[in-house]
């Protein structure tokens, strides 16, 4: 925990619509926290491209001289070796980054609450920055679904990148509320209302 305002974190499989929770979270004074957004920025520094183009070479790189990051994918989600790889690479740079955007948000008087939302939260030992966490359960037809519309993944993508990370099943014997987000907004928006109304 940092600071007195709570921390919430949010977990769940792929594609289950964590920050379509947050975003709802954040309309109650939530200050988001994207351990996506931070991911983004790790692999624009410097430094840490050069690490990646030490390890992988220049063909996860696009002409702009950008990782390529659904190329990276396909290689470090077929090898847990390389995935390990690119995390001692990355995850020093989010840790750091979700510790300072914490301290920001903590000394907001406008924020009320914070929402960490990383899809390897428990995976990379970034649920140490919360106070609660929310498993968001939404079936896996729906996720594929919404995983192909919006990132036009397939479903082995999917699933090698499900494969990195922890069973659901584990997912929600760690956290402390869980929310199901397969039906209306309006469903989602009061199950969110009774978090933030329970929180200190």
């Amino acid at each position: 925990m940092i600071g007195r305002k709570p921390i919430l974190g949010l977990v769940g499989g792929i594609g289950s619509g964590k920050s379509r929770v947050a975003e709802s979270l954040a309309r109650f004074g939530g200050y988001i926290i994207s351990g996506d957004a931070l991911g983004h920025e790790a692999l624009r520094q410097p430094a840490l491209k050069e690490q990646v183009r030490q390890r992988w070479g220049a063909g996860v790189f696009d002409g702009q001289g950008e990782v390529n990051r659904r190329q990276l994918g396909r290689i470090v989600f077929a090898d847990h070796r390389e995935r390990a790889a690119l995390e001692a690479i990355v995850f020093p740079h989010i840790a750091r980054r979700i510790h300072e955007e914490a301290a920001k948000a903590q000394a907001d008087p406008a924020v009320r609450l914070l929402i960490l939302d990383a899809a390897v939260m428990l995976e990379a030992g970034w649920n140490k920055f919360c106070d609660r966490l929310v498993y968001v359960h939404t079936p896996r037809a729906l996720r594929l679904r919404r995983m192909s519309e919006q990132r036009g993944w397939t479903e082995e993508e999917v699933n090698a990148r499900a494969a990195a990370q922890w069973p659901l099943t584990d997912k929600v014997t760690a956290a402390d509320d869980a929310l199901d987000n397969s039906g209306l907004p309006e469903a989602l928006e009061r199950q969110v209302t009774a978090i933030v109304r329970h929180l200190p």
